[in-house]
């Protein structure tokens, strides 16, 4: 299906969604060429399992695993790697973007399944689609209250076993750039859907436990008013904020031709938003910490913001710093 025909379908079923309050799962691709929205009653037929902060349409109960999560990476290669941030650095030069997020993914081993995954990692956002992917991801996208829309970028990674690591990250020039970037463009893109836009939480730490120890991540807390009958459009409100701007980079439209051209592959579903709409609200995440089954092969696709400061290094460690899964064996029952 074309991509323009693929979007304005979605659209069309979420605000008819949205206009009988009929509570509503979506799955939207980072290329939004195969967007996926359905009632929530039919998830779980479809294979596609949630779980939002603890509310879950999982109907099925794993036993605590035999042993504990062992894992084996095999990322790309530092000079793959750097071939994809040097084209990025010449586009930051000649000012075609200036914050750019850069992925690519790791083959893993791993000794669990996708739904084992799915039902023992430690994540505010988790999905399952049975035999294609599992996310469990700490990055909210959007979320509505009482007719307020609210949106939590998260940028800045650290390592919280660092000698003050905290004050690092917080004293990091590269790292408070880089959020003071996409904050000033979460804050215009959500002025295209709601009035009154504020921060009302300014780079915050936020500790995220992984299975080899836990990092740090700063984030932001943006927020809006949507208009009483918001929920009448919510297809178009979601359509108008993507991609996120955490994964993307800006400007939008021109970065996105610069990562077609750096990661030499599509995304699909990595890095693209989930989440669902219960006939009032709405809760979503940011499809990262992404983890995909290709063929025989586990891919781990990941990433980080690359700016003119941006240390060639740096940034190799922070993407594979990020292949984890959130599950400590100590805390499975």
């Amino acid at each position: 299906m074309p991509r323009q025909h693929a979007t304005q379908t979605a659209i069309a079923q979420a605000n008819h969604f949205g206009q009988t309050r009929q509570p509503f799962l979506f799955l939207i691709d980072f290329e939004q060429r195969n967007p996926l929205v359905l009632p929530l009653r039919e998830a779980a037929a479809q294979g596609i399992y949630y779980d939002i902060k603890g509310a879950t349409n999982r109907d099925w109960q794993l036993g605590k695993p035999n042993e504990p999560l062992q894992m084996t990476r095999h990322p790309i290669s530092f000079e793959r790697y750097r071939q994809g941030f040097e084209l990025v650095q010449q586009e930051l030069q000649a000012g075609n973007t200036y914050l750019l997020n850069l992925t690519y993914p790791t083959t893993l081993d791993c000794n669990y399944s996708l739904r084992q995954i799915f039902q023992f990692s430690q994540a505010p956002f988790k999905v399952l689609w049975d035999d294609q992917f599992v996310c469990f991801s700490p990055e909210s996208f959007v979320t509505t209250a009482e007719n307020k829309i609210y949106s939590y970028p998260m940028k800045g990674t650290i390592d919280a076993a660092l000698d003050n690591a905290e004050q690092r990250l917080l004293a990091s020039e590269k790292e408070q750039w880089e959020h003071n970037t996409i904050v000033d463009l979460i804050r215009n893109d959500l002025s295209m859907v709601a009035t009154q836009i504020e921060v009302s939480r300014f780079r915050y730490v936020e500790r995220l436990q992984t299975e080899r120890g836990t990092i740090l991540q700063t984030s932001s807390e943006i927020c809006g008013q949507l208009a009483a009958d918001w929920q009448h459009q919510i297809g178009d409100l979601l359509f108008k904020l993507l991609p996120a701007g955490s994964i993307s980079g800006a400007p939008k439209e021109k970065t996105l031709d610069i990562i077609r051209q750096a990661e030499l592959d599509q995304r699909g579903y990595y890095s693209g938003i989930f989440g669902i709409f219960d006939g009032e609200n709405l809760q979503s995440a940011v499809l990262i910490r992404y983890l995909q089954k290709q063929g025989e092969q586990l891919l781990f696709r990941s990433g980080g913001g690359i700016t003119a400061q941006s240390g060639l290094q740096d940034e190799y460690q922070e993407m594979l710093q990020k292949v984890y899964i959130p599950i400590v064996w100590d805390k499975v029952d």
